[in-house]
């Protein structure tokens, strides 16, 4: 343990005061390859559901699709939440959505001015060049066919002001939109808070009653969107350079993008990176 940056100090105090099942234990480490390394190896040697750590640097962070995340130590919000819960392999990108928005109402409250949006399937971005706040990278440990634990991890840039030149125009952070500088401990209570919720309640009963706040908080309904994956269903087989191409038009109660192609056909997109056109 080390001994932690002020805006952390009251990180627990806020969390017992709220009562919430997430976020303890919470650990708080100088420095770690990942927090959701330390969560999976913690979680297959039995740690409760509900344990949390927070890192003030990575060494090797990583988001969706094994990209790096990179952060200045003690700027931003580095966290994993082990989360014991049973379900099925389907209800994993629901849940991943879920995180977003969790993530996406605490940069919210933090920054009220600057309307975050979730752009599908979990980024937080802000504005209509929609630079990226925050991200998630959920991931699942699975028992028999069922999940029986997720380890959900989340990156908020809170503090940072200055970005590496191959960041500057798509990255951007809590502080350089809020009106008072942000505290990390309440942007992690806020978090823990959102990811108590809901997640349980959509991993048992499905997104039908997340599914309004999810829809207001679409980034990319209305604009033209492409993927290079494959990950489609309910579209007919290729037809030209645009199958993968098409109008967003929402999110639906599966966790699936839907897309207006060219030709017609509303396809579902259900994985894969999503580019604006």
């Amino acid at each position: 343990m080390h001994k932690e940056l002020p805006d952390l100090a009251r990180a627990r105090e806020l969390v017992a005061e709220r009562g919430l099942a997430l976020g303890q234990p919470l650990t708080i480490l100088a420095e770690t390859t990942s927090t959701n390394d330390e969560a999976k190896r913690a979680a297959k040697a039995g740690a409760p559901g509900g344990a949390t750590w927070v890192a003030e640097s990575q060494t090797a962070g990583r988001g969706r699709q094994g990209r790096a995340w990179v952060s200045p130590r003690g700027e931003n919000l580095l966290v994993s939440v082990l989360v014991r819960v049973a379900c099925t392999p389907s209800r994993l990108p629901p849940l991943a959505l879920v995180a977003g928005l969790a993530a996406r109402d605490a940069v919210a409250r933090a920054a009220p001015a600057c309307d975050p949006k979730l752009k599908w399937p979990n980024d937080v971005v802000i504005g209509p060049e929609r630079r990226k706040v925050a991200g998630v990278l959920v991931e699942a440990l699975s028992h028999g066919g069922r999940v029986d634990a997720l380890i959900v991890g989340v990156g908020i840039n809170v503090h940072t002001r200055d970005f590496p030149e191959d960041l500057a125009g798509r990255a951007t952070s809590i502080a350089l939109h809020a009106a008072s500088p942000p505290d990390r401990a309440v942007v992690l209570a806020d978090l823990l808070a959102g990811l108590d919720r809901d997640l349980q309640l959509v991993a048992s009963r499905g997104l039908g009653l997340v599914h309004a706040r999810l829809s207001a908080a679409d980034a990319l309904r209305g604009s033209r969107v492409r993927t290079d994956s494959d990950g489609t269903s309910g579209a007919l087989p290729r037809r030209g350079p645009h199958q993968n191409e098409g109008v967003a038009e929402g999110i639906d109660l599966d966790g699936r993008l839907l897309v207006r192609r060219d030709d017609g056909i509303l396809a579902r997109w259900t994985a894969g990176e999503v580019h604006l056109v």
